[in-house]
C-alpha cells in the first residue's frame, strides 16, 4: 500500500485534534458523538478521517444515538468505509451502554421477610439430591446484591466455613447476609448442627459489623425460617 492510499488514521492528525488525546487532556465530556465513534473505529479511509466517518455513521442514523443503537452489523456495513470490524466495535459499544442503562434502572429485590427470601433462593436449591449452602448478600436496605454458593455436601450435611461467607460479604460490600441451605430429606426442622452454625455466624458477623438477619432451610416446596421462629438472637 502506498503512502497515498493508506487509511486516514488518527495518528496522522495534529496531536490536539486527536480524539484520544483530547479525551485524556480535557475529559470524555469534551468529545462529540462523532469523535467518540472515531475512537471506536480507530481509522478512517483514504478519503476521510475517522471523525468524518463518524459523522457519516451518525447521519445514517438521523444523528440520533437511539436510532444508531437499532442498526445491526449488516446495516452498518452498508455505510461506505465501514467494514465488519468497525461495525462490530460500534454494535458492541452500544450494547454495553444499553446493559449499563438496564443495570442502573433495575430495582434490586427487597428481601425483608422470609417468604421473599424463600422465593429468591428456591430456584437454586429446589430438587437437589444433596445439601448445598448458599448466602444472600444484602445492602443496608435489605436489597439483594448477590446470591453465592458457599459449599455442597452429602445427603445430610455440608461444611460451612465462616471465613468464606464473610469474605464474600466484604467483597460485595454487604451490610447484611442471609444464610440458606436445603434438606433433601424434606424435613424442614433445623438440626443441632444447623442451630450451632447459625449462632456461630451471628457472633462472627457482630465482630465484622455484618448482620446475619435470617437463615432459611429449604425442604421441597416449603421452608423453615430461623427469624420467624425467634432464633436469630
Amino acid at each position: 500500500m502506498t503512502e497515498e492510499n493508506k487509511p486516514f488514521g488518527i495518528k496522522q492528525w495534529a496531536e490536539d485534534d486527536r480524539p484520544r488525546e483530547k479525551l485524556l487532556l480535557k475529559g470524555r465530556h469534551s468529545l462529540s458523538d462523532a469523535e467518540l465513534i472515531a475512537i471506536l473505529i480507530a481509522t478512517g479511509t483514504k478519503e476521510e478521517s475517522a471523525v468524518d466517518l463518524g459523522k457519516k455513521i451518525l447521519a445514517a442514523a438521523n444523528n440520533n444515538l437511539n436510532d444508531l443503537a437499532q442498526l445491526n452489523i449488516k446495516d452498518l456495513k452498508k455505510i461506505k468505509g465501514i467494514g465488519e470490524a468497525k461495525a462490530i466495535s460500534i454494535v458492541a459499544a452500544l450494547e454495553l451502554g444499553r446493559r449499563r442503562k438496564n443495570t442502573a434502572t433495575e430495582e434490586k429485590p427487597l428481601l425483608n421477610n422470609s417468604k421473599r427470601i424463600f422465593e429468591t433462593i428456591l430456584p437454586y436449591l429446589q430438587d437437589l439430591p444433596h445439601e448445598e449452602f448458599w448466602v444472600l448478600l444484602l445492602n443496608n436496605r435489605l436489597q439483594l446484591l448477590a446470591a453465592k454458593r458457599v459449599s455442597g455436601g452429602g445427603i445430610t450435611s455440608t461444611i460451612v466455613d465462616p471465613k468464606i461467607v464473610f469474605k464474600m460479604a466484604i467483597d460485595h460490600l454487604a451490610s447484611n447476609i442471609v444464610l440458606c441451605h436445603n434438606h433433601p430429606s424434606g424435613n424442614k426442622q433445623p438440626s443441632h448442627a444447623d442451630i450451632s452454625i447459625t449462632k456461630k455466624m451471628i457472633e462472627s458477623g457482630r465482630m465484622l459489623e455484618i448482620a446475619v438477619v435470617e437463615h432459611i432451610i429449604v425442604a421441597g416446596d416449603t421452608y423453615y425460617s430461623f427469624a420467624d421462629d425467634g432464633k436469630m438472637q
